[in-house]
């Protein structure tokens, strides 16, 4: 015993652990001093309004809510447009891995380019997160250990709403895709959906993205005996589609228009005297409940309108993030996407959600009804909550997915 009245062990004991907790601390911090996330996105394009710089507010706000730092070290943001091509989104995404030391990218709201991203983001051992980018094959055969598909995916929103109208006794079915990945893979889940519900698919028709005019499209379902047109189609595609069945009196015919991926901002650009009734699967509405009403309108206050889900979703996947960089006590890849898989996700949208094996995030979906005209009580007040689909039946079950995490070895 020392004259301290501690033991020599004693005393070396607490030396040691008073040398090792500085050292420990000191492993908490973010590799290269700084946190820095990207937002990849439509910015000038058919999906801007739903996407663009309205998730780089949102990103910005998780950011702040944050405190502005994690381990010590400050959470930078910088945000690009991939302008829906595959080449300029690589291009952007390798520049910020490679120069910029981005260690996390969100949003990559293009499917071609999300495929592309997601598999280079593995290359460079980051992580990359998908919130608005629809294809599921970012959780099937492109799935990574680096990648996650956050807000939904073309099966959840194809099998919400052909459930939903062939429940209504809708069963013959005309689609209108967009020729591209993301169009591709909705109307494929879309037929999936219909056939495997008793359904029929009548006919289909592909048209270029940043179509202006669907007449003839149009007409070839109005022709095909269909009494719903499937449009997988999105953003500004989908408002001339909607608007242009209006005009040429399809509704009016019996042609119910299913929106296989709609936004409250398309439905607003489409007007309700033309969007009333419309049936669509989503993941938010601002107006669910108190705090996704409180939400939109600390976001309305920056942006001057509720947020999309994208939008909001957005506020979900940085701040579960900024969590798992926190619990981690680093910023390197395989230990923040253990933490982030670890974690329930919880928020002000997501209530007991979970991320899969595939990176498949599981979180109920809504299904979605346009309001009449005279039901509406204000500018943004347009769709009414049907029901809710819980995320067990609302995505592609894991015994389904070819993703090879998934597979028994």
């Amino acid at each position: 015993m020392n004259k301290n009245g501690t033991t020599l062990p004693r005393r070396v004991a607490l030396l040691t652990a008073a040398a090792i907790w500085p050292a420990s601390r000191a492993l908490a911090q973010a590799s290269d001093g700084v946190v820095k996330l990207g937002v990849l996105d439509d910015m000038s394009g058919p999906f801007a309004d739903q996407q663009g710089m309205g998730d780089v507010v949102a990103a910005r706000m998780a950011i702040e809510d944050f405190g502005g730092q994690v381990l010590g070290s400050p959470v930078e943001l910088v945000f690009g447009d991939l302008q829906n091509r595959p080449d300029i989104g690589m291009g952007i995404a390798r520049r910020w891995y490679d120069q910029e030391r981005v260690d996390a990218i969100f949003g990559i709201g293009n499917s071609a380019v999300a495929l592309a991203v997601q598999q280079l983001t593995r290359e460079k051992g980051r992580i990359n997160i998908s919130v608005a980018a629809g294809t599921t094959e970012l959780t099937g055969r492109a799935c990574s250990p680096n990648g996650l598909h956050w807000t939904y995916d073309n099966y959840a929103l194809a099998r919400g709403t052909v459930s939903a109208m062939i429940g209504e006794g809708r069963r013959r079915w005309y689609f209108i895709t967009s020729d591209y990945a993301f169009g591709h893979s909705l109307e494929a889940n879309g037929i999936e959906a219909v056939r495997a519900l008793g359904g029929e698919v009548v006919g289909t028709t592909r048209a270029p993205l940043n179509e202006t005019d669907f007449s003839t499209y149009l007409l070839r379902a109005a022709q095909s005996g269909a009494n719903v047109l499937g449009l997988a189609v999105a953003g500004t595609d989908l408002i001339n589609a909607v608007k242009q069945m209006g005009e040429f009196g399809l509704i009016r015919r019996g042609i119910q228009p299913a929106a296989l991926l709609c936004l409250l901002t398309n439905v607003k650009a489409i007007g309700l005297e033309t969007a009333q009734g419309l049936v669509f699967t989503e993941a938010y509405y601002w107006d669910r409940d108190e705090a996704s009403r409180a939400f939109a309108a600390r976001f309305a206050r920056l942006h001057g309108r509720p947020p999309t889900m994208f939008q909001a979703s957005m506020w979900g996947a940085v701040t579960h993030y900024l969590k798992a960089v926190k619990a981690a006590g680093t910023d390197a890849a395989p230990a923040v996407m253990a933490k982030m898989r670890e974690m329930p996700i919880e928020d002000f949208m997501t209530k007991g959600g979970r991320i899969r094996e595939d990176g498949r995030i599981i979180r109920d979906m809504l299904l979605m009804r346009a309001k009449r005209p005279a039901e509406s009580r204000g500018e943004w007040d347009l769709l009414e909550v049907v029901k809710t689909i819980p995320g067990d039946q609302a995505f592609r079950p894991a015994a389904e997915s070819e993703c090879p995490a998934l597979r028994p070895t």
